[in-house]
């Protein structure tokens, strides 16, 4: 089967899965459930690829190992975050304000839209996991990415989940550790991962893959992370303003 039918036959799969995550959204009645399986996603069509067209070579063993510790790592953690929690501000909002036709809206809006960047941004594990080469030092560079965006993203979502345990810290905002180097510490490591592994999957011949982390970091900074939630925390976090004076959006770096 050649890469490009693979391809197609993995979005294919993609738009199975998210249309039943959307089902059991409607049953539900919470749009958010699509972040508890944004990552498993990426486990799920990574194994299809992986499947599709085997390689027993060593880096496409080890560019799913990483795929599947970050998917499983993420959708657990959101998964527990959000557990007995309402749905999130941006999809409660949207569901008020589009009302009665919110039900199948937001399949278009939230679920087949993810659905079509899950299925973009997974061009790293489609290349990458077909490769029969050994590591080189591009691999070697690839993975130490992904290792400091992961420890950002983990360690980052550790120190927020700790912070707001404390019943005294309700409405403040937190800006020490790696949240004192950059007000979003997990997107950074998101992106920063995703680079990873696109160094881990690139070849002279395929550098475009590259098109996969550069639309993941605009939508993590643009859209749908550090601009939205800015501008949401802003509105509901009296402390939030000076915080955007002071800290990095999403380099990390000193205070201002």
């Amino acid at each position: 089967m050649s890469t490009p039918e693979i391809f197609v036959q993995g979005g294919f799969a993609i738009f199975i899965y998210v249309s039943i995550v959307w089902i059991i959204s409607l049953l539900k009645k919470d749009a958010g459930i699509m972040d508890i399986f944004w990552g498993l996603g990426f486990v799920i069509v990574g194994y299809f690829y992986l499947a599709a067209d085997y390689s027993s070579a060593l880096q496409p063993r080890l560019l799913y190992l990483l795929a599947l510790l970050w998917g499983l790592r993420l959708s657990i953690h959101i998964g527990a975050r959000n557990l007995g929690q309402p749905e999130d501000a941006r999809y409660a909002n949207w569901r008020k304000q589009f009302g009665a036709k919110w039900w199948w809206y937001s399949y278009f809006r939230v679920f087949i839209l993810q659905g079509v960047v899950m299925w973009v941004v997974s061009i790293p594990l489609l290349t990458g996991l077909q490769d029969t080469a050994d590591l080189n030092l591009l691999d070697f560079f690839g993975l130490a990415l992904f290792v400091t965006g992961f420890l950002f993203e983990a360690i980052g979502d550790w120190q927020l989940h700790a912070f707001k345990k404390k019943k005294e810290n309700k409405g403040k905002v937190l800006d020490t550790g790696l949240w004192g180097l950059t007000r979003h510490p997990n997107y950074f490591g998101e992106a920063l991962l995703w680079w990873g592994l696109g160094f881990i999957a690139v070849e002279t011949s395929t550098t475009w893959i590259f098109i996969s982390p550069l639309i993941m970091t605009w939508l993590l900074i643009k859209v749908s992370g550090v601009k939205m939630l800015d501008e949401l925390l802003v509105k509901t976090k009296p402390e939030y303003a000076a915080y955007i004076q002071n800290t990095n959006a999403f380099l990390p770096g000193k205070k201002k």
